[in-house]
């Protein structure tokens, strides 16, 4: 089953965060099927590439809460 989640990265106390598309099973810092978006709460910066979005939910892509949450602040769905 793929999810769409978020993958930490950056420097301690200043998160920044890809979206990514991956396998359920995966580990969360395993390589990712694609990377979708970026999502920087500090400077509240968000850039997805909406139609690999919608590509990944009709294949049947589970989005987590947290970026439902991000998508309704950029208004998708």
């Amino acid at each position: 089953m793929l999810k769409i989640r978020l993958q930490r990265y950056g420097r301690k106390k200043y998160p920044s965060y890809k979206i990514i598309v991956i396998d359920s099973r995966k580990r969360s810092k395993g390589k990712p099927i694609e990377e979708i978006g970026f999502y920087n709460p500090i400077q509240e910066i968000t850039t997805l590439n909406i139609p690999k979005v919608k590509y990944y939910i009709s294949l049947g892509a589970q989005p987590s809460e947290i970026v439902q949450s991000i998508w309704k602040k950029v208004q998708i769905k």
